[in-house]
């Protein structure tokens, strides 16, 4: 009797993405005094402690400026000035949910361990999470490779290092709907001066940068890391905004298996169908919502790898057929023990970005 309240559950989320979308949560490493409560959560700029270095409570507060939104929630977890061990806060990390992560003290040698760490959490250990790191070329969708030199505002100048943490803030805070592409840093009064090949070069390079058009700096475009891309991981890997709608998804789906289906359900044809009817049900919560496009997101029973686990096992009808004599629908039907195949096809809405305007005279 747990299925229809899955579909209500997929329904619901399918509804609420933008909602839930609008805000994310920031992870931050800090150097401090260690406080007596560790880490340190934040659901405003309101909630900074005075007890922290003027430098952090600095990083908090531009971590909180956003974008279209500030950051829902802010999680500051904070080791000993002169710490170089951080497994304590990337275990603690791992057991938390966020979405992007910055560590304005890092040293330029500790970047490439934890771009490493970051990458790690996303393949091997299901959390959709993304780094903000300085001159990190991660050639990865987990990692924001932000390299600007000059971030300059009227009160101070800012390193690289130091301005990951509202990038990070700014990215949080962009609804799934929108890209950051061009999103204004109202606070800067300049940045580095590309000429436009420059610029081209290096967001093609996975580098994300900032410009100057004369009037405000805005981030060039919203490109992760990524460079080479695969048949399986293709162009659109490439888009912050995409992979966020992808990391909303497969988080939303793997989640409430969890808590409704794995170990409640039984593994039967009849049940299948009625998770699949709850996917599709939430994908087309997506597709209302202006994130997938209309009509054209499908689920079904993954032939392929139910065909070849079959295989595996030595399957054979009560019949005697084996796997190679039964027909599709055989397959489909077949008992797979306590594994289920589903696969899955959408179509993401990407933000405008490019605009060719051709006028006649």
């Amino acid at each position: 009797m747990g299925l229809p309240s899955l579909n209500i559950i997929f329904k619901q989320l399918g509804k609420t993405a933008i909602a839930r979308g609008t805000k994310g949560t920031v992870a931050l490493l800090l150097k401090d005094t260690v406080p007596a409560t560790n880490p340190i959560i934040m659901n405003s700029s309101d909630d900074i402690p005075t007890t922290l270095s003027a430098a952090n409570k600095e990083q908090l507060e531009l971590t909180f400026l956003g974008y279209v939104n500030p950051p829902k929630q802010v999680i500051a977890y904070v080791v000993a000035a002169d710490a170089t061990d951080y497994a304590a806060a990337q275990n603690y990390l791992e057991t938390i949910m966020w979405d992007y992560f910055a560590f304005p003290d890092i040293a330029d040698a500790e970047v490439a361990a934890f771009a490493t760490w970051a990458k790690g959490l996303r393949t091997n250990k299901n959390k959709e999470v993304k780094a903000v790191l300085p001159n990190s070329a991660g050639d990865s969708e987990t990692i924001i490779n932000y390299v600007n030199v000059l971030n300059k505002t009227d009160a101070a100048t800012y390193t690289t290092k130091q301005y990951c943490a509202r990038i990070a803030g700014l990215l949080a805070g962009t609804p799934f709907t929108m890209s950051a592409t061009y999103a204004p840093l109202y606070e800067l009064l300049d940045c580095d001066h590309l000429i436009k090949t420059d610029a081209d070069t290096a967001i093609d390079a996975g580098k994300l940068i900032l410009i100057n058009d004369g009037r405000k700096v805005k981030i060039g475009r919203a490109v992760n890391s990524l460079v080479t891309t695969t048949a399986d991981k293709g162009a659109k890997f490439k888009k912050i905004k995409l992979v966020d709608i992808m990391d909303l998804i497969k988080g939303d789906i793997r989640k409430t298996a969890e808590d409704n289906y794995i170990g409640k359900v039984q593994n039967d044809y009849d049940h299948k169908i009625l998770l699949i009817s709850a996917i599709s049900d939430y994908f087309d919560s997506l597709e209302l919502s202006g994130l997938l496009a209309k009509g054209q997101s499908k689920v079904y029973i993954d032939i392929p790898s139910q065909t070849a686990y079959l295989k595996s096992i030595g399957y054979k009808t009560t019949d005697g057929k084996t796997v190679d004599q039964m027909t599709e629908n055989e397959i489909k039907e077949a008992d797979t023990d306590d594994k289920v195949f589903i696969g899955a096809s959408i179509k993401m809405i990407d933000s405008m970005e490019d605009i060719s305007f051709a006028v006649g005279i």
